[in-house]
């Protein structure tokens, strides 16, 4: 299988910290989606993934696989063990409605496309920019917590085994401190990234670092 990514995505993250839970190895072909001219916007990209996005995952049987969560959904089911859902279907919901409010309503507002399309709007500067990705976050994240601490206190955010939504959780809680916000202010995410950074699959596939004026991808 080969894995489209940049490493500096946390919707890349995520895969990558479920290939390595799941010990599955890929192909990795680096696609770049930063800079002036990015290879996720070139014509042989886009005749690979029309969406022009990563990650994306193209099977053994040439099949493209777009979307994280559908990624990780789909390893899960190809390879069994250990489990990203939990087999209780209440916590099963509870792991999806996690991992969604994350991908469907936090990271859709901050990637480079509609940072950079924020950037032209006249009278918008890196300033605002930087505050718009602070409120979504600092928004979504405080949602997060509420809804975790409803449940009852453990190692992850879900249960006694890291699941989709300790997944996608991660990377966004890790891009949280690199715009200058400490988890203390979310106690409950807090303990749960703290616990997440102990096991290899997660502190291994982190989103790296970009400039401190990119934006959140």
């Amino acid at each position: 299988m080969k894995l489209f990514e940049d490493r500096i995505s946390s919707a890349v993250a995520r895969v990558r910290i479920a290939l390595a839970l799941k010990g599955v190895e890929v192909e990795s072909v680096p696609i770049s989606i930063l800079g002036a001219q990015p290879r996720s916007r070139s014509a042989d990209y886009l005749a690979v993934n029309p969406q022009g996005l990563v990650p994306a995952l193209l099977t053994d049987d040439g099949v493209l696989i777009t979307q994280s969560l559908a990624i990780v959904e789909f390893l899960d089911e190809r390879f069994p063990e250990p489990a990203l859902l939990p087999a209780d279907p209440d916590e099963r919901a509870l792991a999806r409605s996690v991992a969604l409010s994350i991908a469907s309503d936090i990271h859709p507002l901050l990637p480079p496309r509609v940072t950079k399309r924020l950037g032209t709007i006249p009278g918008a500067d890196s300033m605002t920019v930087r505050e718009w990705n602070r409120h979504w976050i600092q928004e979504g994240l405080t949602a997060i917590e509420a809804l975790l601490s409803r449940q009852p206190e453990r190692l992850f955010a879900l249960g006694d085994a890291p699941s989709v939504a300790d997944i996608v959780l991660f990377p966004q809680a890790v891009n949280a401190e690199r715009v200058g916000f400490s988890l203390a202010v979310w106690p409950r995410i807090a303990s749960v990234i703290s616990t997440l950074r102990t096991i290899p699959a997660f502190a291994a596939n982190a989103p790296v670092p970009r400039s401190a004026d990119a934006s959140i991808e």
